[in-house]
């Protein structure tokens, strides 16, 4: 790079979950030791840090969530618990010397191009200088709150499952869990069985996928540990990449005998596990398989059943000091309101206030949508690459394979810069509005475009993840159009 001082380039990395964590690995394996990650809570793992609520699990299986370069011979289910997921990325980040690289608590709140370098600047009011930057943010950390009447009089606990207070006492409580989502029918399937009485408020209904967890016995982790080509066979599941084929081909065509058998199998699963006829009729979804995201669960329909738990889907009218009143005007008292209500997904970075060149603010670049071209970068933000930024294949596979390949594209473009002595590289406006262009078409054709309302839809409607297959995405990370970037020198 154009350096006049000869010092090596500065990465910063915003961000120490899962893609982070990765980045700061592989600069440091080629050779890059200038490097620093900004970290706004207190410990690594992104969401795998923030989210501590009980029953919390990840629905990839184990060993295909991990990275490819570190296989995990010990854990302990074949999805696993998101405690052992944090060991897991605590040991990774130790193992492979990242942490000494790492600023814990120092939330970035601005990035400024400056013409030659990146002005990054904190809430601590510190100041930093980098070469290029590496929005490794995430999409789920900032917590959505509904607006509920009365929420604030509520006497008892409220509990966001992305805050989880585990000084609160659970057992023999009565509990409301607010959303159906991954993480509410998590809650749900955990609590019932100690709670004193649960009611599950849902909205929406989701489809269920049925799966089984089952704990790997001693012998087979001492296997995997004898064995390392276990693991790299247990991480390439054909079972797991078949479904993840499936998936892709329901969605990107949701009048494919795929897509149609994809429902059939779940509305078979809800006729084969609930007996009770009303309640059948309260968890049917009136929306496509895959319109939403697939909930996965090997005992929700089970727990719902129990005598202490109630399913209200007519939704909450408002809540008081003692509890919730529904729409019908059933009223239940209780001592717990666990809200699982997900997260604001359209913010990525933001509020961090980002200015690239000639001044181009990145809100007002966003005002429409959040839109990056391949899920990486952004027209007037040079050497500013984000790892699963808008519009990538979130919900469609394992998140670190995704982020490894993002990284195999980034690392591409960050050589081309270092070896052609350039100040930086970022996509033109002329790429970027033809991606664009070809994905809200695409995107508007798919399974989640089919009528329901999910975290996937833009202010728009617009579904804001990627439209086709993953072995498109894979075929597109594999090496950079350079035709399709702005050059500055």
């Amino acid at each position: 790079m154009s350096r006049s001082d000869g010092e090596a380039p500065r990465f910063a990395i915003i961000g120490a979950g899962i893609s982070g964590i990765l980045c700061a690995i592989k600069l440091l394996e080629a050779g890059h030791r200038n490097i620093i990650v900004y970290e706004k809570g207190d410990g690594v793992g992104g969401t795998w840090h923030r989210n501590t609520y009980p029953g919390l699990f990840c629905d990839v299986p184990s060993h295909t969530y991990c990275y490819s370069f570190e296989p995990n011979p010990e854990w302990s289910q074949v999805f696993s618990p998101g405690r052992e997921i944090l060991s897991y990325l605590e040991h990774t980040v130790a193992k492979y010397g990242v942490d000494q690289f790492i600023r814990y608590s120092e939330e970035v709140t601005a990035c400024e191009y400056t013409g030659n370098q990146w002005r990054l600047t904190t809430k601590l009011e510190s100041s930093d200088l980098a070469d290029f930057i590496i929005c490794a943010t995430g999409v789920l950390h900032h917590p959505h709150y509904p607006k509920i009447p009365g929420l604030e009089k509520f006497e008892g606990h409220i509990i966001h499952s992305a805050r989880w207070d585990h000084e609160v006492q659970l057992e023999n409580k009565r509990i409301a869990v607010v959303g159906n989502g991954s993480t509410g029918v998590q809650l749900v399937a955990e609590l019932a069985s100690n709670s004193k009485h649960l009611v599950h408020y849902q909205r929406t209904p989701q489809w269920i996928r049925p799966i089984e967890n089952p704990h790997f016995s001693e012998e087979q982790k001492r296997q995997f540990r004898l064995h390392p080509e276990l693991l790299q066979e247990m991480r390439r599941d054909p079972a797991f990449y078949q479904t993840v084929n499936d998936f892709s081909t329901a969605i990107t065509g949701p009048e494919s005998d795929v897509a149609w058998g994809l429902q059939e199998f779940l509305a078979q699963n809800l006729e084969a596990s609930v007996s009770n006829p009303l309640l059948k009729e309260k968890l049917l979804p009136d929306h496509r398989a895959g319109c939403k995201r697939i909930v996965s669960s090997p005992n929700y329909y089970q727990q719902i059943q129990r005598d202490n738990v109630d399913t209200v889907t007519c939704g909450i009218r408002e809540i008081d000091a003692r509890g919730v009143r529904d729409n019908d005007g059933g009223y239940h008292r209780f001592d717990i309101i666990a809200l699982a209500t997900g997260y604001n997904t359209l913010q990525f970075m933001r509020p961090m206030r980002v200015i690239g060149h000639n001044g181009v603010d990145l809100n007002e670049r966003w005002a429409k949508r959040p839109a990056a071209y391949l899920a990486t970068s952004v027209p007037d933000f040079p050497n500013f690459f984000m790892m699963s930024g808008p519009n990538g294949p979130i919900g469609n596979a394992s998140l670190i394979d995704v982020s490894e390949m993002q990284w195999e594209y980034i690392s591409q473009l960050i050589d081309v810069v270092l070896d052609k002595n350039l100040k930086g590289i970022c996509v033109s406006n002329s790429a970027f509005e033809d991606f664009e262009e070809r994905r809200i078409k695409a995107a508007k054709t798919t399974l989640f475009a089919t009528g329901c309302d999910s975290w996937y839809l833009d202010d728009e409607g617009v579904p804001a993840t990627w439209p086709w297959s993953m072995e498109h995405f894979e075929v597109m990370m594999k090496a950079p159009i350079l035709d399709d970037y702005d050059h500055f020198r």
